[in-house]
């Protein structure tokens, strides 16, 4: 097993910056891809970044690339988000994500086998 805990949502004005971190323990040595969606109300929840241990490779959606950084510390076990010009769309619960199990793609939800419990982003016009 393998758990997940997510911090540093928070409420910024369009334009801001925030930054997320998602801390995995347990199992992690099993574990390469470590991603973010998010879920805004009403709507599916939505790919953002991926990340892999292996080679380091990363993933955007086309709607962040350009404004959000996804990076991770190894030794830490620990995945983050770097989400600069925010704007008012961006506004959802972010969840972390670990562990593919390859049912689908990269960008679906159902691909992954651990989740956070999510953190709040809300982005003011």
């Amino acid at each position: 097993q393998v758990q997940l805990v997510e911090s540093g949502g928070g409420l910024v004005q369009a334009g801001g910056s925030l930054s997320l971190s998602c801390a995995a323990s347990g199992r992690t040595v099993s574990v390469d891809a470590m991603g973010w969606f998010r879920q805004a109300p009403g709507k599916e929840r939505e790919f953002v970044a991926l990340i892999r241990r292996s080679d380091g490779g990363t993933y955007y959606a086309p709607s962040v690339k350009g404004r959000f950084t996804i990076s991770r510390d190894n030794a830490k076990n620990t995945v983050y988000l770097q989400m600069n010009s925010l704007k008012p769309e961006d506004t959802a619960v972010y969840y972390c994500a670990a562990d593919r199990n390859y049912r689908g793609a990269y960008w679906s939800k159902n691909d992954y086998n651990y989740w956070g419990q999510g953190t709040q982003v809300t982005v003011s016009s």
